[in-house]
């Protein structure tokens, strides 16, 4: 059976935000459309769903690897800062996002606190996020199908 690793990043966090927005049972803070995501951003996120794109890759970064804590959240979300015309740092992203999409996943049973620290993903969503990885799989195996097929049919029509 696949699994997250098996399917490119982009696939699996476009597919697994588009189920959490369907469910509805990821809890949105209110004040997603006017937060700023890092204090090296200017503005907030222009996408509506930024939260849970955020929420998906933050899933997928914690299933593979495990004990993963707000601090390394930090620092993979967090970019470089414009410092004007001097070279450009490492700013870390906002503990307070990254804090709230922990809290909120945890509360649908994807993630569990780990006793040595963080948060690691607990069974019911190792399956969820297996799941979805398998059925992106099936969705591109179709697709090549489908290519196949129409491949075959011009290739007759050239003939004839």
């Amino acid at each position: 059976m696949p699994s997250v690793r098996d399917v490119s990043p982009s696939a699996f966090v476009s597919a697994y935000s588009s189920h959490l927005k369907r469910s509805g049972k990821l809890e949105v803070p209110t004040w997603v459309d006017i937060v700023k995501t890092a204090p090296s951003k200017e503005l907030a996120p222009y996408d509506q769903d930024w939260f849970y794109i955020r929420a998906a890759a933050v899933a997928r970064h914690i299933y593979l690897r495990k004990h993963v804590g707000v601090g390394a959240l930090r620092k993979v979300h967090g970019g470089a800062i414009n410092r004007g015309n001097r070279p450009s740092h490492h700013a870390d992203a906002s503990g307070s996002v990254e804090r709230k999409i922990l809290q909120s996943l945890e509360k649908i049973g994807v993630l569990e606190k780990d006793p040595r620290g963080g948060r690691r993903i607990s069974q019911d969503g190792q399956r969820d996020l297996d799941r979805i990885a398998s059925a992106i799989v099936e969705a591109a195996r179709e697709e090549e199908e489908d290519e196949d097929e129409d491949d075959e049919v011009s290739g007759s029509l050239d003939r004839a």
